[in-house]
This record gives C-alpha cells, structure tokens and sequence, in this order.
C-alpha cells in the first residue's frame, strides 16, 4: 500500500535533477543507481526507494540524506 511519500520523494528527486541540470542518465552514472531505477522512481507510479539508493542519489547531488528527504 502506497502512503504518498513515494509521490513525494518522486518530486523531490526530479526538482533536485533539474535544479542540477542533470539528466536522468547523468544522475544514474553520477549515483550509480541503474537509469532504468532513476526513471522509475521519477515515473507516475513510484516504487518505494531503498535508504541505500537515497544514500547513492543523495551522494550525486553532494547533499546529506536528511537535506534530500526535505519533502
């Protein structure tokens, strides 16, 4: 059962990337994380993110967790 925060965070995750000017792909290189999972968790229907893919994104944007969980 999806509670929204999935919602969030796929906001969260898209507005960071923009505010970056990085692409989907360069954030998946710059993370690690693969591209397909990164257009995912940006899709309509996000999945639930794992803390250590939030750890890897995080760590591309150079920001701590908490800063990247301000949703």
């Amino acid at each position: 059962m999806k509670t929204g925060i999935e919602h969030k965070l796929a906001k969260r995750l898209k507005d960071l990337r923009r505010k970056f000017n990085f692409t989907q792909e360069q954030l998946a290189e710059l993370s690690g994380v693969d591209y397909k999972h990164v257009q995912l968790l940006e899709s309509k229907d996000p999945p639930a993110a794992r803390i250590n893919t939030i750890e890897k994104l995080a760590g591309a944007f150079k920001i701590t967790v908490s800063n990247f969980l301000k949703i």
